[in-house]
């Protein structure tokens, strides 16, 4: 349904404004010798039922869009159902007119209007042309609020994942066992107590410093991982392992921040982390064809099944890539026997 009929507001405002030109026509065909009276009945009924027939054009727009066809396909389009659009009006008046033959009075009307038949074709195509562009102008300003509003969300998103990340590093049970771990390396590796120390500060510290940010390069959105990795090593030990195979060519890429850390911390939290022995997480990223590919692949108890909709932070990448990147990203997991893995497919920008 066009937006003009959803609401009677709309409507009425609608055929008040052809009610408007159809007056302002009558006055202008008084000009010509044709009675006030004999102009006013001919012209704004028929008018104001073409306003209705120029309801059309949202639907013209729509199907010849500026921005992805071709110049010369919309304006033929356009002048092809404006052309149309002022073959009905015409229809219209004749069927007006011959019902004002057949009523007594009216058909001095009647001949007025049939004399100025070739003037109003043009005048409606005209109209039609107007209404068209007007749904252009609006169709252009929708666009611009889609895209303020995407980056809105997107700001909102990147703000809301940075408070997941220190809410998920700084509640009870991150700090318990960071503490516990500062702690009874003081006695036995107080150099390594140091190291944590320092690790958590620079990783507080640079997640803290990209909180304004809209993107980062992936150079550094992987220096945060790396960050947040080296507190966890410090934690696990030997039971976390990481591997990195990194094309160097896509670090330039630019990326929302703090995008892989909930990836990773699902990796440590619910696949190292719930293993006896521990195991290996893999990073690769790869550039190709202006695209850039990150995969984060990391072990799991078998025994327990996947969860089923990949948990919070999952669904935080989620929302946030197709936000960042409508209809141009993907993301996909998939859990295999002792494995789970996270794929992102993004457009490599670099401004």
């Amino acid at each position: 349904m066009h937006p003009l009929l959803a609401r009677l507001d709309y409507a009425a405002s609608y055929v008040g404004a052809w009610l408007v030109a159809g007056l302002l026509l009558s006055t202008s065909l008084t000009r010509q010798g044709i009675a006030w009276d004999a102009a006013l009945i001919f012209v704004v009924p028929t008018f104001v039922l073409y306003g209705f027939v120029c309801l059309s054009a949202w639907y013209v727009s729509r199907a010849m869009p500026l921005t992805t066809r071709r110049a010369a396909a919309v304006a033929t389009a356009s002048g092809a159902a404006a052309l149309s659009g002022g073959v009905i009006w015409t229809v219209l008046a004749e069927l007006w007119m011959a019902l004002l033959d057949t009523t007594p009075g009216l058909q001095g009307a009647a001949a007025a209007g049939r004399a100025q038949v070739p003037f109003l074709f043009s005048v409606a195509v005209i109209l039609y042309l107007l209404v068209l562009s007007i749904h252009y102008v609006a169709l252009a300003y929708e666009a611009a609020r889609t895209a303020e509003h995407q980056q809105f969300e997107l700001r909102v998103l990147t703000r809301d994942a940075e408070l997941r990340a220190l809410r998920a590093q700084l509640n009870p049970h991150f700090l318990y066992n960071s503490l516990n771990s500062i702690s009874a390396l003081t006695t036995v590796d107080p150099e390594g107590a140091r190291r944590m120390c320092v690790l958590l500060g620079d990783f507080l510290r640079k997640t803290l410093k990209v909180s304004t940010l809209d993107s980062i390069p992936l150079a550094d959105e992987l220096a945060l991982v790396d960050a947040f990795i080296g507190i966890e090593q410090v934690r696990f030990g030997s039971r976390l392992k990481v591997e990195r195979q990194i094309d160097a060519s896509a670090l330039t890429c630019r990326v929302p921040p703090l995008l892989l850390q909930p990836l990773v911390e699902n990796a440590v939290a619910h696949g190292v982390g719930g293993l006896i022995d521990g195991g290996l997480i893999v990073f690769t990223v790869v550039k190709r064809d202006g695209r850039v590919m990150l995969r984060i692949d990391n072990p799991r108890d078998p025994d327990v099944p996947p969860r089923r909709h990949g948990g919070v932070g999952l669904e935080n990448v989620r929302r946030r890539v197709q936000t960042a990147f409508p209809d141009r990203a993907r993301i996909e997991a998939a859990a295999e026997a002792g494995r789970f893995r996270v794929e992102l497919n993004l457009p490599c920008t670099e401004e």
